[in-house]
């Protein structure tokens, strides 16, 4: 019989996702293994792979549609031996033990197969007052752009509007807003949509929330609403870590397997994970139960990317060689910039590492990252007057703030680990003892 591909969840949080493209077409025979399509989450765009064997016969979600929500049915495959009229017994219709939850307004009742229109010819344009079904996507641009939405057709399953067509429409010059079809605005005051120019406001370009900036977005702000957070700073000499950076690229190969150049991130990843060993109650997370005291050191370090932010894990780096984390950071980063990494990847780390020296940022105060307890914001290093012995010298001072939650870290808890640090980083042979 007929069976359903079904939309997956990618990340142990994805609930909803967007479906990039489809790299099979309809009719196309798919073996176990096949890449079908690509998936658009929070964090990364992935491939998903065909675990079963037979000719893709319909694809029921569209290429390019958005907010698709996990176990909808994306396409259908038909086994060995069967045709097109076996899809007549298929429905499009999620088990009722995989439904995400209630059919919300904004997403139509799933229908039989049979009575759904072909995503390949659209559906006529619905009259005036009726309901019309259309992506979020497609939603917003039309508001942008003055388009009236009953009376574009929709190529989307059971006759969804989806970006394409809005697209087409607007290339077509119709389906303009219509003072008789325009809403009647409340009170007589005219709506005023985000995308709109507001009165006196400077002309601007409309960019969309990707689906990483949204989420992003979303935990951010609870972060700073229910995380109690508070800061400690501390300044670090790091002329001792620059001549061991120095000297120690210095021995490294010229080129082969064996070649590495050392960073000081590489550095600052190696004493965040020895310094939470050596105070393990800094090396927590909060939770319902209690707080979670971690056994090793896993570091998510920041990466920025051309969509936010994501910070990839360096398992156990407190065990790990800086020659191995050094490899290690790279291959994640370049992952991470091409929105590869795979979830196990950039989840469950037990604290954070924020750096911006590289852009010059002398000091700043990052939010922590839930459900981890600490992150570090590390600024540059940069040579400053210093006293020794009553005597003023200059030193490569870098000054380092730890963003604390303070249900899981309490504050004479935070200064240990920062002393911790700073002895590491100030002498950073005691690193490796």
């Amino acid at each position: 019989m007929p069976i359903n591909i079904l939309m997956p969840a990618l990340s142990p949080t994805m609930t909803e996702g967007n479906l990039a493209r489809w790299l099979k077409k309809e009719g196309e025979t798919v073996k176990a293994g096949d890449i079908l399509a690509e998936i658009e989450t929070d964090k990364a765009t992935m491939e998903v792979e065909a675990v079963d064997e037979g000719k893709l016969a319909k694809i029921v979600v569209p290429g390019g549609t958005e907010a698709v929500k996990v176990n909808d049915v994306i396409g259908i495959l038909l086994e060995e031996g069967e045709d097109a009229s076996a899809l007549q017994a298929a429905s499009v219709a999620k088990p009722a033990a995989q439904s995400a939850g209630p059919v919300t307004p904004s997403a139509p009742a799933p229908v039989p197969l049979s009575s759904a229109p072909p995503p390949s010819l659209p559906s006529a344009p619905v009259a005036m007052g009726a309901r019309v079904f259309a992506s979020p996507l497609a939603k917003r641009i039309a508001a942008q752009h003055g388009l009236d939405l009953s009376k574009i057709a929709g190529s989307g399953p059971h006759g969804r509007i989806v970006k394409v067509d809005v697209d087409q429409a607007q290339a077509r010059g119709g389906a303009k807003v219509t003072p008789s079809s325009a809403p009647t605005p409340a009170f007589g005051v005219a709506p005023k949509l985000s995308g709109e120019r507001g009165f006196g406001e400077p002309e601007f370009e409309l960019v969309p929330h990707s689906t990483m900036r949204k989420t992003i977005a979303r935990r951010l702000q609870e972060s700073k609403q229910f995380v109690p957070h508070f800061y400690l700073t501390v300044d670090c000499e790091i002329d001792a870590l620059l001549r061991a950076r120095e000297e120690a690229n210095g021995a490294s190969p010229k080129d082969g397997p064996g070649a590495y150049k050392l960073s000081v991130n590489d550095f600052l990843i190696k004493a965040c994970a020895v310094a939470l060993i050596q105070v393990p109650k800094a090396n927590a997370s909060w939770s319902d139960d209690g707080v979670k005291l971690y056994k090793t050191a896993d570091i998510s370090v920041a990466v920025a990317i051309p969509n936010g932010l994501i910070t990839p894990v360096i398992r156990e780096a407190n065990v790990k060689r800086l020659t191995d984390i050094s490899a290690e950071m790279k291959v994640l980063a370049v992952r991470a910039k091409d929105g590869k990494l795979k979830p196990e990847e950039y989840t469950g780390g037990s604290f954070s590492l924020s750096n911006l020296g590289m852009f010059g940022i002398k000091d700043f105060a990052a939010i922590v990252n839930p459900p981890q307890g600490c992150i570090l914001a590390v600024g540059a290093g940069e040579q400053r007057a210093v006293v020794r012995n009553g005597q003023l010298a200059v030193a490569t001072v870098m000054s380092c703030t730890l963003s604390v939650d303070h249900r899981v870290v309490d504050g004479a808890i935070g200064a240990e680990f920062l002393a911790a640090l700073k002895r590491l980083i100030e002498n950073p042979m005691a690193m490796f003892v």
